[in-house]
């Protein structure tokens, strides 16, 4: 097989494990190496606004994380869990512009190992992964986790509210339902907060 007929697979970490691309004909359940996932991005044109931007999740290189997270109190051996979704080659430019137009607030697109567990082994893939790295103008960094959750809490845009069922509590369920040892700290820890915080009961 040649790398132009190889399929076309791409990784959901955020809210495409929840709202995943059109056109999907196999999914996966899998995990990277060597990556943490945080609410490091602002979002001004789903959870946000230009001039009240909101925060969406991110993939950083765990070698790039340690210059940001001087306030990230989380383990950094928590495993990002997400699904590799492969699309119906039939529409594949149509899913590249579909996913190139809605990650287009600063994420580029990378390459990188997906480790799948299929039939009970591991098995490696390499779809392709919306990053927002860490030179790109929407990247915030670390946080403190109160004040990160009270950004969340307040923010909306087009795609919806930050918050409860919309984004956090979405991607939380989600996360949980991927694998038995599916586990994220940072993501977690902001859902406890709203619920008990931040008056969410």
């Amino acid at each position: 097989m040649t790398a132009s007929s190889l399929p076309y697979v791409v990784f959901g970490y955020g809210s495409l494990i929840f709202k995943p691309p059109p056109h999907v004909i196999a999914q996966v359940p899998g995990f990277l190496k060597g990556f943490v996932r945080r609410f490091a991005q602002s979002s001004s044109d789903h959870r946000g606004t230009p001039k009240s931007p909101g925060r969406v999740v991110t993939l950083i290189h765990l070698k790039d994380w340690a210059a940001f997270s001087g306030s990230d109190p989380f383990p950094e051996e928590d495993t990002v869990w997400g699904i590799a979704y492969t699309i119906d080659p039939k529409y594949e430019s149509e899913v590249r512009e579909y996913l190139d137009y809605r990650e287009k607030d600063g994420y580029t697109v990378d390459s990188t190992d997906v480790y799948a567990i299929v039939d009970g082994k591991e098995q490696v893939v390499v779809p392709q992964v919306y990053v927002g790295r860490n030179d790109n103008p929407s990247f915030v960094g670390s946080e403190p986790l109160d004040a990160l959750a009270e950004h969340i809490w307040s923010s909306v845009g087009p795609s919806g509210r930050n918050k409860a069922r919309d984004y956090l509590y979405d991607l939380a369920a989600a996360v949980r339902k991927l694998a038995p040892e599916s586990y994220d700290s940072h993501l977690f820890a902001l859902e406890v907060g709203f619920i008990y915080s931040l008056g969410e009961v």
